[in-house]
């Protein structure tokens, strides 16, 4: 309820009667958009007893209301604010937005938001195709749910949420150490993890503590949309270095490093995003040699890293001598839902430490109960049970989505089997604009949201993400139909 005791301001020894005062007040409020159409408003005793008038001023200032038509008596309900107000009484009524202001102001900021995008609402029957992510309703939602109601753990919980925050909950620090140890070789301790909320969070983190303005960092070409606008959020440059079959092109990246000094490279070698390519041995092998040689920084983004279908997956940069110049981050929303937002943030003391501190002014106290929760996964097994549960399903959908586009599709596309990961990535032929391709299957009830790349002669050119893992064999099979239709 609206404090009307401090909106509601009359003097006691004007000529105009209390009641009127009241009304008056009241109307303006509503005019104002501070009161809006189809509010109750308090009944006359409790707004009597709120403003210390007498109960009968308050029900002559609601019949005086009555009379002109702003509220209206609802049976057993009391009174409010008529909906549709009539546009006569005043003509020019027109609540008022507070945040819109007379002219529009200028700062200087780097961030260039996105144009928003046309909205649809979507029907039941409409088939969303996203950039890649875990099937939600695979997710150990019931394995959570019975840590969560366990009594103990709630007053463990509650005791923890009193502590302060040290880059997120301490006991899944060490169990995430343990987790990416045995997993990844990286050989750390809960001091080197900063928890995040997703991937995106420490992304934005580490190029907050790592950059200034002007300073230079290399991105592969394509890149992942957001990391790209956090770096430019920074006031840094951006350079380019394109991907093919092996990933990132470290000769050029060597060229580049001859003749600039590079601040930071952001990479993503596993399941590269978009073009899910896992780079070469050879490759990885150079890189370290060039982060040994040229003392530059390193984000290496552990995109997919658990979910991979032809090979054992190679250890990550991170796991070999760099002295410090590599962060390694990554998420366990990847493994259970996008809704489970905790990510991590592995690197050197210090920045750890600058990490932490800015982590606490952009989120306080992070998501105490799913930390926990998680940690329990992890500690009793669940969490591994559940990835390869999760990686066999992948891989047979895997299977059977690159199937249908060797039989069906072939004529209008290209596309290279992922050795893992979520998404397979489309190259359209130029005749199909992949542009043009996204509007028609629109048209027909399929909304393909992974992202899209057109550079004319990029290996890479008119691409698109295509996420599988979240579809079953029923959805793949009407996706590939409708493409199918508007390809002919």
């Amino acid at each position: 309820m609206l404090p009307y005791q401090s909106l509601i301001e009359f003097d006691r020894t004007s000529v105009d009667p209390l009641y009127k005062q009241i009304t008056n007040r009241l109307i303006s409020l509503i005019q104002d958009g501070v009161v809006q159409p189809g509010v109750y408003f308090p009944g006359t005793r409790q707004m009597a007893d709120s403003l210390n008038v007498n109960r009968k001023t308050v029900i002559n200032a609601y019949e005086s209301m009555l009379l002109q038509e702003w509220i209206e008596a609802v049976p057993r309900k009391g009174y409010r604010v008529i909906p549709k107000l009539p546009g006569i009484k005043p003509r020019s009524f027109q609540p008022k937005n507070h945040f819109i202001p007379a002219e529009n102001g200028t700062f200087k900021n780097s961030l260039k938001p996105e144009p928003a995008a046309p909205s649809r609402r979507l029907s039941s029957s409409d088939l969303v195709v996203n950039d890649g992510f875990p099937d939600a309703g695979l997710a150990p939602f019931k394995e959570l749910g019975r840590i969560y109601r366990d009594p103990l753990v709630s007053e463990q919980v509650r005791q923890l949420m009193s502590l302060r925050d040290e880059g997120g909950l301490g006991i899944l620090k060490e169990s995430a150490a343990t987790f990416l140890n045995q997993t990844r070789g990286l050989n750390i301790t809960q001091n080197d993890i900063v928890l995040t909320r997703g991937a995106q969070m420490a992304i934005y983190i580490t190029a907050m503590v790592m950059l200034n303005p002007g300073d230079l960092v290399v991105v592969s070409e394509p890149n992942y949309l957001f990391a790209s606008e956090i770096v430019a959020c920074t006031g840094a440059s951006i350079l380019t270095v394109p991907v093919d079959e092996h990933g990132l092109d470290v000769d050029q990246l060597e060229e580049l490093l001859l003749v600039r000094t590079i601040k930071l490279l952001y990479i993503v070698p596993h399941h590269h995003h978009p073009t899910t390519v896992t780079m070469s041995a050879d490759r990885r092998r150079k890189l370290l040699k060039l982060i040994e040689q040229y003392s530059f920084f390193v984000i290496e983004d552990d995109y997919d890293y658990d979910f991979h279908y032809q090979n054992s997956p190679i250890l990550p940069l991170a796991s070999a001598a760099h002295n410090g110049k590599i962060i390694y981050i990554g998420s366990f929303t990847k493994l259970l839902a996008p809704s489970v937002r905790v990510g991590y943030l592995i690197a050197a003391p210090y920045i750890v430490k600058k990490a932490i501190h800015l982590r606490r002014l952009i989120d306080l106290r992070g998501d105490t109960f799913v930390e926990y929760m998680l940690a329990q996964m992890i500690n009793n097994g669940e969490l591994t049970r559940h990835i390869v549960r999760s990686n066999r399903l992948y891989a047979q959908r895997c299977d059977h989505f690159c199937d249908l586009l060797t039989d069906r599709l072939s004529h209008a596309m290209d596309y290279t089997k992922p050795q893992g990961g979520m998404a397979v990535w489309l190259r359209f032929k130029q005749r199909y604009p992949v542009n043009k391709v996204i509007a028609d299957a629109a048209q027909h009830g399929l909304f393909l949201t992974g992202m899209s790349y057109q550079r004319e002669g990029d290996r890479n050119d008119n691409g698109l993400r295509f996420g599988f893992a979240s579809l079953n064999e029923n959805d793949m099979e009407r996706a590939i139909a409708i493409l199918e239709k508007i390809l002919k």
